[in-house]
């Protein structure tokens, strides 16, 4: 697998902060767009990752980790930004951190996105009813390993979970890292349930309650908050990169959305070295970290 480094711009626990993407050849590159959606991630090129479809057989992906597990900084891709840098969610003007909601603290999984997909705003799945975030689809790693925002893991996909969040449909994948001592052991949802039992349960009252501390209803699920499995999961994942095709070759409009790439040859949203690098080089330098705010660890009881 191709090795991957991150260049930080501006002070963590600050509106500044920036974590910009560099591949193997220390080219700068968007996290989103230019890692591919499954085997190497250095061997990806606009010719064989969007012009062809993945292998039909696979159930290993590429994971950008944003949000390392037991953190509570909701860090995530910036669709919306040059070069999709992951930047801490900013809500009425302040850093969001996820509440602690007993007895939960923080994130429960690793937590992160497949690259090359997209839930798209304009689609009403038929599954749910409701249409996509607008996000890439997100991933909930469940290795033993606490991974670091921006590593580049590859995971294999067990199944999946239909969050409705505020009307909008949010796939969570369900996955743990190839390179977990115990992955062998995992092919599909049952299997989660029967070696790391109550992790799932966990996972549907992380996800309906985690809102509910700001004072937003309980989130709701389709399909009853069941799980569904792992060929499910990747059907979905299917129809997300199917999306992120459409987005990448201007069939779909993405609204706000930033496609800009520095590898998708053929893309018409493809840009220089030169100018990712002004773009990475415009935003503060690295700095020390701010303090966190004192009321991140509270717990929560709802």
């Amino acid at each position: 697998m191709a090795s991957y480094s991150v260049e930080e711009r501006g002070c963590s626990n600050s509106l500044d902060y920036r974590i910009y993407f560099k591949n193997d050849q220390g080219e700068y590159i968007s996290p989103f767009h230019d890692i591919p959606i499954n085997g190497d991630p250095g061997k990806g090129n606009f010719i064989s990752w969007v012009l062809r479809s993945f292998s039909d057989s696979t159930d290993v992906f590429n994971m950008v980790v944003e949000i390392p597990r037991w953190t509570n900084a909701k860090m995530e891709i910036a669709t919306k930004d040059p070069l999709n840098p992951i930047k801490q969610d900013v809500k009425k003007g302040k850093l969001r951190y996820v509440a602690n909601v007993f007895p939960h603290k923080g994130y429960i999984w690793n937590y992160g996105a497949i690259p090359q997909t997209w839930e798209d705003p304009a689609h009403k799945d038929e599954n749910t009813g409701c249409c996509g975030d607008n996000d890439p689809i997100d991933v909930c790693e469940i290795g033993s390993k606490v991974c670091s925002r921006g590593e580049i893991i590859q995971v294999k996909v067990l199944g999946t979970l239909a969050l409705i969040d505020e009307g909008e449909t949010d796939w969570k994948i369900i996955a743990i890292n190839i390179e977990d001592p115990d992955a062998a052991k995992f092919n599909n949802i049952d299997d989660v349930r029967r070696i790391k039992p109550g992790y799932l349960e966990a996972t549907v009252d992380w996800f309906r309650k985690y809102k509910v501390p700001d004072g937003k209803p309980e989130n709701q699920f389709a399909f009853n908050g069941e799980f569904k499995d792992r060929d499910f999961a990747i059907d979905v994942i299917k129809s997300t990169h199917k999306f992120w095709k459409a987005l990448v070759t201007k069939k779909t409009d993405g609204g706000e959305i930033c496609c800009t790439n520095t590898t998708l040859a053929d893309s018409s949203f493809c840009c220089s070295q030169t100018s990712a690098a002004s773009t990475v080089t415009s935003a503060p330098a690295c700095g020390p970290a701010h303090p966190k705010p004192v009321d991140v660890d509270k717990w929560f009881y709802c």
